[in-house]
């Protein structure tokens, strides 16, 4: 992807349970600001490998980049923010920002587990060389409990059967934290039934970031208030160009 301009490109990751089309509204905020975005499939693989595949495209992308990562993708661009030069800011939406050797599983242990936990249904996908591994997806009936309170009826429906599965992760350990060396921002959805809200504030805090919280939003932020979302990401946008 080419950029001609210094305005650094916003590189959107989804986070599990999810594909790109999760940003669409945000997207259309960005790009009515003029803003050159991408959206890149996040592959829900496992940590390691996925933080690889989103520095590569990032990679391949001709001057900066913001990188914006939603709930999982958060940890994705922590550790692919590290490993890809032209990266000069993060973005945090409802997003885990762990530390580096720090696991998914210790942020539940430490601020309590949120509905997201009972929803979680396993599955199995083959893999190359023979065998299986284990992969996540979320009980349709307990989708809006737990990924969507806020979003309409109408639009859950078709979200709960149209998951992406997601590989099992939660005791997967981040192997970077690109935030100690990049300026950060972050927003906190308080009405969270995903990550626990008190988990993300105190991920975003250590991050240094600068943070904003989204009064009743629930983890499908991006959705159910995606200007405060494009805002905050706009505000970044700015940081980093300055």
């Amino acid at each position: 992807m080419t950029n001609t301009t210094d305005t650094p490109t916003v590189v959107l990751v989804h986070g599990g349970f999810a594909d790109a089309s999760f940003w669409a509204p945000v997207i259309r905020d960005l790009q009515a600001s003029n803003l050159p975005v991408l959206a890149p499939a996040n592959p829900l693989r496992g940590l390691a490998d996925d933080a690889e595949y989103v520095a590569s495209v990032v990679r391949q992308i001709d001057g900066p980049v913001l990188l914006v990562g939603h709930s999982y993708g958060g940890a994705v661009i922590s550790v692919a923010g590290a490993d890809a030069p032209n990266v000069v800011g993060l973005v945090y939406v409802a997003a885990f920002a762990l530390d580096e050797g720090e696991a998914f599983a210790e942020i539940f242990e430490r601020f309590g587990n949120t509905p997201i936990l009972d929803a979680v249904r396993p599955s199995e996908y083959p893999v190359a060389g023979g065998g299986t591994k284990v992969e996540l997806t979320l009980a349709p009936e307990l989708y809006k409990e737990a990924f969507a309170a806020d979003l309409p009826d109408d639009l859950i429906e078709v979200l709960a059967v149209s998951q992406r599965p997601f590989a099992a992760i939660f005791d997967e350990r981040a192997q970077a934290a690109a935030w100690k060396t990049l300026p950060s921002w972050a927003i906190v959805a308080t009405a969270d039934n995903a990550i626990p809200p008190e988990g993300e504030r105190h991920m975003a805090e250590r991050a240094g970031a600068q943070i904003v919280e989204a009064a009743g939003a629930s983890h499908s932020i991006a959705l159910s208030q995606p200007k405060a979302v494009a805002d905050l990401i706009r505000t970044a946008v700015a940081g980093v160009a300055a």
